[in-house]
């Protein structure tokens, strides 16, 4: 009987888990649209892995000048986006360390990805897409079984 209390319990807390998700997902769907009525859109982004993610919003002219910046920042699916101040009126391709004073490092970190893929993107180049931890973890597999031979 108590197996079936505990799975039940698993079973709810993945579904709790998955509506979370897909509250956020919404929320993301949500902002970006708004942030693409106004312009184009970098996205820069800083997973976490034990520390509070981070993705932001920049949204651009086409001379890369910055209309409207977001951030979301959170180690819970509850994060949201909120508007980042201090960036508007700048652009995208000259930002300092000097603009960046007020940001925690995963915030800089973010903002200096978003300013990177838009520099890539904008010179005809594609973003490299990283790897998952699981492919990190298999990659490393195959060169301890490629020493062994």
């Amino acid at each position: 009987m108590q197996i079936y209390i505990i799975m039940i319990f698993i079973a709810g807390a993945f579904l709790v888990q998955m509506g979370l998700g897909y509250l956020q997902i919404k929320h993301f769907t949500k902002a970006y649209t708004e942030m693409r009525k106004i312009g184009k859109v970098a996205i820069g982004k800083r997973p976490g892995k034990l520390r509070a993610g981070t993705i932001v919003f920049f949204a651009i002219n086409n001379s890369g000048k910055i209309l409207k910046a977001k951030k979301m920042q959170g180690v819970t699916v509850m994060a949201k986006f909120r508007d980042l101040n201090g960036f508007t009126d700048k652009n995208i391709k000259t930002i300092q360390e000097e603009d960046m004073k007020h940001c925690n490092k995963l915030l800089k970190l973010a903002i200096l990805d978003a300013a990177n893929n838009y520099k890539i993107i904008m010179s005809g180049g594609e973003i490299p897409e990283k790897n998952s931890l699981f492919k990190n973890m298999m990659v490393k597999a195959e060169k301890v079984v490629s020493i062994k031979k």
